[in-house]
C-alpha cells in the first residue's frame, strides 16, 4: 500500500463519519445556541436546562436518522471491501 491509497482511504474514512455525524451535531448546535440564548435573556444560570435538551435533541435525531446512518455505514464498509478485493488482498 502506497502513501496515496492510504491517503485516500483516510480521507473516505473521515469523510463517511463527517457525513454521518453533522446532522446530530449541527442539532445539538442549535438547541444549545438557542438554549444559551434563553438563559441570558433570563439571567437563568442552571447546567441542566442546556444539557437535558441537547441530550433529548441528539437521542431524537439519531433515532430519526439511524436507517440513514446505517445504510451510509453499511454502503461505506461494502465499498471498501470491494476496493479490498479489486486490488487482491490487504
Amino acid at each position: 500500500m502506497n502513501v496515496d491509497l492510504a491517503t485516500w482511504l483516510l480521507q473516505e474514512a473521515v469523510r463517511t463519519s463527517l457525513w454521518v455525524a453533522a446532522p446530530v451535531l449541527v442539532g445539538a448546535l442549535v438547541v444549545g445556541l438557542a438554549i444559551s440564548v434563553v438563559q441570558t435573556a433570563t439571567q437563568l444560570s442552571d447546567q441542566t436546562l442546556a444539557f437535558v435538551p441537547k441530550i433529548f435533541t441528539v437521542l431524537m435525531i439519531f433515532g430519526l436518522l439511524f436507517p440513514w446512518i446505517m445504510g451510509t455505514l453499511v454502503e461505506f464498509t461494502r465499498r471498501m471491501f470491494e476496493f479490498a478485493a479489486q486490488r487482491g488482498g490487504p
